[in-house]
């Protein structure tokens, strides 16, 4: 059976009220890795949700797209991006079902966007396909040991990522960036406080 936050209902209904559940601003990881990305570049921008990653790439001169399944999570990313006077695109889709295009992005981002381990693998070829020569892969997710804590993220093993499962799917890239950690994240109210999350950097 899948879990409710799997279903564009659910997440609906968690964006629909006027707060940002994430905050308004961009995910740490990718912060301070921005430098990867060039002004111009185009960067493709998963389970974006309510926007804050999309328009802080936008801000850095970045040409972004962002897509996710809930028309709420659009309405409030294209509400910060009016308000930050900046341009996002955004399209309504599964990301399972999602076409990347060839060789399309010079990035493509992916922060704590948990899919079933059946669905992991495709969207891992996805985005292989989808990178340009050089293109970034950069990921932030909660892994298995996240467990542990109760600081955000799905309560079921299977949505959760292992660091020796990304080096298999990308180990025709560069890796920049391989690791497992525990900080602090302070994203909102819905990921708050020490977490143990993978953080990889990947280059075609």
């Amino acid at each position: 059976m899948k879990q409710n936050f799997t279903n564009s209902a659910f997440w609906d209904d968690r964006y629909k009220d006027e707060e940002y559940i994430y905050g308004q601003h961009p995910n740490d990881f990718l912060r301070d890795n921005a430098n990867l990305f060039k002004n111009g570049d185009t960067v493709l921008t998963l389970a974006e949700g309510e926007g804050r990653n999309a328009v802080f790439l936008a801000q850095h001169g970045c040409q972004v797209r962002g897509v996710d399944f809930s028309v709420a999570g659009r309405a409030k990313t294209l509400q910060l991006a009016q308000k930050q006077e900046v341009s996002v695109d955004y399209d309504i889709a599964d990301i399972t079902q999602y076409d990347m295009g060839y060789a399309k992005w010079d990035g493509i981002v992916s922060i704590f966007c948990h899919l079933s381990e059946s669905n992991r693998s495709a969207l891992y070829q996805s985005i292989e396909q989808a990178l340009k020569p050089g293109g970034i892969f950069l990921l932030e997710s909660y892994n298995k040991k996240q467990l542990e804590f109760d600081t955000g993220g799905p309560r079921e093993l299977s949505y959760l990522l292992s660091l020796y499962e990304l080096k298999k799917a990308f180990q025709n890239f560069e890796m920049i960036v391989a690791t497992d950690v525990e900080r602090a994240i302070v994203e909102g109210n819905s990921h708050n406080g020490i977490s143990s999350v993978t953080q990889f950097i990947a280059s075609k």
